[in-house]
């Protein structure tokens, strides 16, 4: 398999068709995803809700992505692995962001990081970008301002807050990123900021312009109990799943999973030296 560079993904830019790009959190999905031939992985912070039950992104923490994001390198063989940095790895200060991205390259092995915030992070990527590690950015709804946003809600709705947006996406640009993660914003306004920037654009609840969609890998394969409006279930393995659970819990209880099976099984002698075993005795004094 042709393994999916920087370069590769900023192609995808002046491609006529827009490309898919999906999350993975483990070794496993790694694997199916990247049989796929999805050229772009995220080990998305939206592991916090997906793999460890947090009602939010905030509490991941760099120990949990890291972990996640090595098992999801180990199984890839072809696309791009993109780390998401977690809340608080980055936002204090220029040098916590170095070190955190270095983290994800030196022991998650991922090619690139992702990170939230327009204008006010342009040192961080900057300087992230200027130690080789290749940046991917994140403009409006960024799940970690969950607080600051009172919730996940549509961001760009009036001409001043499009215009910020617009104005955040092109500063990520300038600061060096190789592609952007538009959220949560209206379909006008991301066709607007794609047909703007010469870096691709990956839209996730952002409309149909965008030069990529992102989606997480549990939503679009109906793992959970919620899908967002922005997805679209291809299947419902949730049910699927809890149903062959069922069924092998059934098959146990009435002895049918273990019938005609081929177990290993004692020799007559071995048999007879085991019913003869005294278990008391130790056998160095017999």
């Amino acid at each position: 398999m042709t393994k999916i560079t920087i370069q590769s993904i900023k192609q995808l830019k002046h491609k006529p068709e827009p490309f898919a790009a999906l999350t993975a959190y483990d070794y496993t999905s790694a694997q199916l995803v990247d049989r796929a031939g999805i050229p772009l992985i995220l080990v998305g912070d939206s592991a916090a809700m997906v793999m460890m039950g947090y009602a939010t992104t905030i509490p991941a923490s760099m120990d949990e992505m890291l972990m996640l994001t090595a098992a999801v390198a180990r199984g890839v063989q072809s696309a791009l692995v993109v780390a998401d940095m977690p809340f608080m790895s980055y936002q204090a200060s220029v040098e916590s962001a170095i070190q955190s991205a270095g983290d994800f390259i030196k022991k998650g092995s991922a090619s690139a990081v992702k990170l939230e915030g327009g204008q006010h992070m342009v040192p961080q990527i900057s300087a992230i970008v200027d130690c080789g590690i290749p940046v991917m950015g994140h403009v409006g709804l960024t799940p970690q301002s969950f607080h600051q946003m009172s919730g996940y809600r549509i961001q760009g709705k009036t001409g001043t807050a499009a215009r910020t947006i617009l104005q955040d996406a092109l500063a990520v640009q300038s600061a060096g990123a190789f592609s952007i993660v538009l959220e949560g914003i209206p379909a006008e306004l991301a066709e607007q900021i794609t047909s703007e920037l010469d870096i691709p654009t990956i839209g996730i609840g952002a409309g149909p312009h965008c030069d990529g969609q992102i989606q997480v890998f549990h939503d679009i394969l109906g793992l959970g109990d919620f899908a967002p409006k922005h997805t679209r279930q291809f299947a419902r393995l949730g049910a699927l799943i809890t149903d062959s659970v069922l069924q092998y819990k059934k098959d146990v209880a009435s002895g049918k999973f273990t019938a005609g099976e081929n177990y290993t099984h004692l020799s007559e002698k071995a048999q007879k030296t085991l019913s003869a075993t005294d278990y008391g005795t130790d056998p160095k004094r017999s």
